[in-house]
């Protein structure tokens, strides 16, 4: 058989169209092998992490939501009890709605706030020292965060707010901390300041991978601020809105630390909070039962509604591609 007749694969060529390429047989190479036991070895140590640390708590928390248990004794087997009991709580009812006034508050306003400023802030000359200073109260301890609102909110007409206000205006304010009716609003307040920073950055960061020359397309067709924000801007930076949208969220559902040290939710009902549920429960009265139970109803909580986030982004994020 001559040169010219012989397959394409025996002449080092590419395979005959239609046919796959013949499958290797043989040992598996040495080289391969050892990058395998190496890469094992890199990735041990945060697996080992991820089960001690996250799968082990998390199973162990699911068989202990259908027990009823206080830490030392024996351990009882209810079934759905607790569930039962947290579904028909009238104090876990209205942690659940306090958890989700602080998200409908936090997330469109927070977004909102630090999207104005990051398109302020965007071709601004020395905006590095703007991130700087907005990014400050992300790395402030929320300790801290919560005792200086402490003294501006609290107080009633003593405080530092209320009585700056009274005595300017003559207007006297509500207690913000300690009346049920506004405490949501205040813990809101705090929670936007302190996460505004961190929102901010991410929406710089966004407008960054814009391409200029659609800007300049856009206003060279005679479309005004506006019309570019709304056609051009807003479309190509969806896909940083709905990131932040969906990590705001999990983390207005996972209030805590400002409203533990900010309010005492022990004489303030509008305070309480599914994750102080949990840590009341837990901690506090020793129903650990009840405690894994509202910790996983939380966790249902947030994969359904980050669900219906990514479900959503089909329609409402635009990629670039």
């Amino acid at each position: 058989m001559s040169a010219v007749t012989q397959p394409a694969a025996r002449r080092g060529g590419r395979p005959a169209a239609g046919r796959a390429p013949a499958a290797r047989s043989g040992p598996e190479p040495l080289w391969r092998r050892r990058d395998r036991r190496w890469a094992l070895v890199f990735l041990a140590p945060q697996l080992l992490g991820l089960l001690v640390f996250l799968v082990g708590p998390l199973g162990f928390a699911v068989v202990l939501s259908f027990m009823r248990w206080d830490g030392l004794g024996d351990a009882t087997w209810v079934g759905l009890d607790n569930y039962r009991t947290q579904l028909t709580d009238p104090e876990f009812g209205r942690a659940v709605w306090n958890t989700l006034k602080i998200g409908l508050i936090t997330v469109p306003g927070g977004l909102a706030l630090a999207l104005l400023i990051a398109l302020a802030l965007h071709g601004v000359r020395g905006r590095t020292v703007y991130r700087v200073v907005y990014f400050l109260p992300v790395v402030t301890s929320s300790v801290a965060v919560s005792v200086i609102w402490q003294m501006i909110l609290g107080g009633g007409a003593d405080g530092i707010l209320n009585g700056t206000v009274h005595d300017l205006l003559g207007v006297t304010l509500p207690d913000w901390l300690a009346d049920p009716d506004w405490v949501v609003p205040a813990i809101a307040v705090v929670t936007i300041w302190s996460s505004l920073g961190l929102n901010v950055v991410i929406f710089l960061a966004g407008l960054a991978t814009i391409p200029p020359n659609l800007l300049e397309a856009a206003r060279i067709d005679g479309a005004g601020p506006w019309q570019t924000l709304r056609s051009v801007t807003l479309p190509l930076l969806s896909p940083t809105v709905f990131f932040t949208v969906v990590v705001s969220v999990i983390s207005s559902f996972q209030a805590f630390d400002l409203v533990y040290v900010l309010v005492n939710p022990d004489h303030n009902e509008g305070a309480q909070t599914i994750v102080y549920k949990v840590y009341q429960q837990g901690f506090r009265e020793f129903h650990f039962g009840l405690s894994s139970a509202a910790a996983l109803l939380l966790l249902l909580l947030t994969l359904v509604v980050t669900a219906v986030q990514f479900k959503a982004q089909k329609r409402l994020v635009h990629y670039e591609s």
